[in-house]
This record gives C-alpha cells, sequence and structure tokens, in this order.
C-alpha cells in the first residue's frame, strides 16, 4: 500500500484532538502522557509495537487517540513489523508535519557496534526518516553480557547531532535540517531478557531507557528494577515494559481451577497491571486491530488497580505460572465478577 492510497479517516492527530485527550486525562491518577525517564521525550503510557501486525490504516488511527509511542524492529520478526511501515514514514518520515509528536523507538536484534551501522542504514532507508528518537539494542541475554558491554560504548557515537555515525548515515542518505538538529539518534535504550544485567545497567549514563518484560505472571521485573528506580529522580531511565498479556501461555485465558465467578482480567487491565508500577513509563502493546487499541485507551481510563486488585492479580499469574492451587488461596483475596 502506498501513503497516498490509506483512507482519509486514518487523518493525523490534530492540535486540538491532543489537547481533548490531555484535558481528559488530567484528573487521572493514571496520567496518559508523561515524561520518559530523564529523557525530554512526552510519550504515552500506551505504546504500538508491530506484534500483531497491525496495519498502517490501524496505526494512524491510535495515533488519531492519542498514542504516540511507537517501536519498529528492522530485522528480527520484520515482516510482522512491516505492516505499519506505511504509516511510520507518514508520520515520520522527511515530509512529516507532525513529526516532533511522535515518538519513534526502532530496535536491532544485531548486537555488536558494527552491527549498529546496518540496522541503522536500513530503518533510514526503509522508513525515509531523519532521526530515530530511542534505539534500542535488542533481547540482551545472559550470554550477551561482554557484547552488550562493547554495544553499549558507542552510545556517545550514536547520540546526538554530529556524532560518528551521524556523520556515516549522513553520507549514505543524505542530510536534513532536523537530522542536522537532532542528529540520527537522540537517546539510547536496551531490551533486556536477562533481569541481573537490567539491574547492572539501569543507572550507567550510556542507557537512557530500559525496556524489560513484565506480567502478571512474570513479575521479577518488580524486584530487578522497579523497586530500584525513583520516581521522584529526575535523572532515572525511561521504563517501557512489554508482553503485558503474556506470550505462550495467554494470560487472558482462565488458569485451572480459578471459580467461574471470579475476575477475569481483560488484556487492557493486564496494560493497567504495568502501568501501576513503579516507573513504568509505556506499556508496550501488540494489537491486531484498532478495536484493541481503543479498548486499550478504555482501560487507561480506568487510573491505576488498588491494592487489592493487585494483589489478587498477582495470585491469578502464580496460578497461570502452577505457583500455588487455589485450594492454597484464601477466600477472601479473590475478586468477584460485578
Amino acid at each position: 500500500m502506498k501513503i497516498f492510497d490509506l483512507p482519509a479517516k486514518s487523518s493525523v492527530l490534530s492540535s486540538d484532538a491532543s489537547n481533548h485527550v490531555v484535558n481528559e486525562y488530567s484528573n487521572s491518577d493514571l496520567p496518559f502522557y508523561r515524561k520518559l525517564g530523564r529523557t525530554d521525550l512526552t510519550v504515552s503510557c500506551l505504546g504500538i509495537g508491530g506484534g500483531g501486525s497491525i496495519s498502517s490504516e490501524d496505526t494512524l488511527h491510535a495515533f488519531d487517540q492519542g498514542i504516540n509511542y511507537f517501536f519498529y524492529s528492522s530485522d528480527l520478526h520484520h515482516y510482522i513489523y512491516s505492516p505499519m511501515s506505511d504509516a511510520l514514514r507518514q508520520l515520520c518520515g522527511r515530509s512529516s508535519s507532525v513529526r516532533e509528536k511522535v515518538v519513534l523507538a526502532t530496535v536491532t536484534y544485531l548486537k555488536g557496534t558494527e552491527a549498529a551501522t546496518a540496522a541503522l542504514l536500513d530503518q533510514f532507508t526503509e522508513l525515509k526518516m531523519d532521526y530515530i528518537d530511542v534505539f534500542f539494542w535488542g533481547w540482551i541475554g545472559h550470554n550477551d553480557g561482554a557484547i552488550f558491554e562493547d554495544s553499549m560504548h558507542t552510545s556517545r557515537d550514536l547520540r546526538g547531532s554530529n556524532s560518528i555515525y551521524h556523520r556515516l548515515i549522513e553520507r549514505m542518505i543524505g542530510t536534513s535540517e532536523r537530522m542536522k538538529k537532532m542528529g540520527i539518534v537522540r537517546y539510547v535504550g536496551a531490551s533486556f531478557h536477562d533481569l541481573n544485567l537490567a539491574q547492572q545497567w539501569v543507572d550507567s549514563p550510556l542507557l537512557d531507557v530500559v525496556m524489560v518484560r513484565h506480567n502478571v505472571a512474570h513479575r521479577h521485573a518488580q524486584d530487578y528494577v522497579f523497586k530500584h528506580l525513583d520516581a521522584n529522580n529526575p535523572q532515572r531511565p525511561g521504563v517501557v515494559t512489554f508482553k503485558s498479556a503474556g506470550m505462550l501461555n495467554p494470560l487472558w485465558e482462565t488458569p485451572a481451577g480459578l471459580p467461574k465467578d471470579c475476575w477475569q482480567p481483560s488484556v487492557p487491565d493486564l496494560y493497567r497491571y504495568s502501568l501501576s508500577q513503579n516507573c513504568v513509563d509505556v506499556a508496550l502493546m501488540g494489537p491486531e486491530k484498532r478495536e484493541h487499541i481503543d479498548a486499550a485507551i478504555a482501560g487507561v481510563k480506568q487510573g491505576k488497580l488498588k491494592p487489592n486488585e493487585i494483589d489478587y492479580l498477582n495470585l491469578y499469574g502464580d496460578l497461570h505460572r502452577d505457583r500455588l492451587s487455589i485450594e492454597e488461596v484464601s477466600p477472601q483475596r479473590l475478586i468477584y465478577q460485578a
């Protein structure tokens, strides 16, 4: 699909629409927009990733509804991310009139300083953009400590204008006024699958944004990362979560033994669970269609989960992971459907 084939109803977000979204959430304990850690980026608390092969039309719908954080892979699973590429070219390409309202995060799962050149060239060529807001090193596992450290030392060469990588990409694809001002990468992030490494790097000045798996059944990020951050510290890194709804074992499916009349959380409830944690800025979604986006936004309107709801969802996650049986759960901790 070409950009000019996109339907008119998928128009870009106007200033009036953006102000409406801000005002609608102004009194919420779960603000829709927040500062992404120590960066100067203002992000929506819900982000769009391509894991559900969301279409460009529905990606633009998300932007029309106020979502401004978009996550894109140039290598691993690129085929499921690519359906949103037309929308990202329209929102972030060199001719975009709304580029400054978008926070574009891209990722490469190729590790090492030499891999960055190939990944950046692929991303700039495909999306025809001027700059990336957050460039992520992806899937940092327990065997990646040494190569990740090497990769992180490229942060100063990646970030800002007139950096080494800026000059390299500029020679390859040409420059622009936006690129001269911003550089090709504004901030550097990492997506951790090893939480010990995440804990080691969370205070590093080389790392601006931390991305970790977190959901009701996998809560280790709360102990390894979230509790070590001070929400009032303006120098803390930004925090993004992924896999809120599970992966191989969908968390919206009822765990064995749970009484039928107990609260069965929806996917938007699972996003709220992550967003109710300390210092979480963005819960990354993998929606398949615009109805999923609308439901998630409606969920955020309900505000943070209450302590008893978080406690219940902890039990719910433990039941999913077979850490306990329903017979071990006090009935007073259960929440029943209204």
